[in-house]
């Protein structure tokens, strides 16, 4: 008998045979959604995959990225290496209206940090003022752990986001990402892919320099927000004192798994 994980085993491999160049983890995940079979069931099958990938059991289907899927037979044809984050959905569902907040999208980027990024190995919405002080809350942090399949287990890294829907209070957004490197070994800030030319050209030098990862995404559709990231976040030393501090208020949401 058929078990539930291989049938979305071979669904993958139906949609995959769709993608020339690939698929990102959570493209793949709301295109088995759409057939109905349970988000949990799907995320489950979809780590056992990559684990199978990983030690070989499935030998036509490579991640030569993190977070990306593609058939063995196209990596080929698309020219080893040169694979970069222009994916576009062949489908997309009709999505009903409704008032989008900022919080929505919450959830969605814990799930980009641990699935398509794969930075971290749990990552939680947070918001509000959890820290309660004057350096703010982050709106998401995450944590990765080495995994026990590692060889070389590294230190743990926390990841702190600040996420904005509204253009008009980026460069606000930006020192708030610039404070979270007092606790976080790397921080990143969301900005919607609405904002000018310009405003992105400028936030994307400043995040250089600071060592700031920069995620671009669409502000309109929590369901598909399509996050694309500009600039990778820069890995450095955050103050002993604080990361403990900040730490001791999650450890229970986020520190034990």
């Amino acid at each position: 008998m058929v078990t539930q994980e291989q049938k979305i085993f071979l669904k993958i491999i139906e949609i995959l045979k769709d993608f020339p160049q690939g698929i990102r983890y959570s493209s793949l995940a709301n295109l088995l959604a759409q057939e109905g079979t349970n988000r949990h069931a799907i995320d489950g099958a979809i780590f056992r995959f990559k684990q199978m990938i990983e030690n070989g059991e499935i030998n036509n289907v490579v991640r030569p990225e993190r977070g990306l899927y593609i058939l063995k037979e196209y990596l080929k044809k698309n020219a080893i290496g040169e694979i970069k984050n222009e994916f576009i959905e062949k489908t997309k569902a009709e999505i009903k209206k409704q008032q989008i907040v900022e919080e929505n999208f919450y959830q969605p980027f814990a799930n980009y940090l641990m699935n398509d990024l794969e930075e971290c190995t749990k990552a939680i919405p947070l918001g509000g003022n959890k820290f309660k002080d004057k350096w703010g809350t982050p709106d998401v942090i995450g944590v990765y752990r080495s995994q026990a399949s590692d060889i070389i287990k590294l230190p743990e890294e926390v990841i702190s986001a600040e996420i904005k829907t509204d253009t008009n209070n980026l460069v606000t957004a930006f020192g708030q990402a610039c404070a979270y490197k007092l606790f976080s070994n790397k921080s990143y800030l969301v900005i919607p892919k609405c904002s000018s030319q310009e405003e992105i050209g400028r936030i994307e030098a400043l995040c250089k320099v600071f060592g700031i990862g920069l995620v671009s995404f669409d502000s309109k559709d929590p369901n598909l927000p399509e996050f694309e990231r500009l600039v990778t976040a820069i890995k450095h030393e955050p103050d002993r004192f604080y990361i403990n501090k900040y730490a001791k208020m999650v450890e229970s949401d986020l520190f034990n798994h």
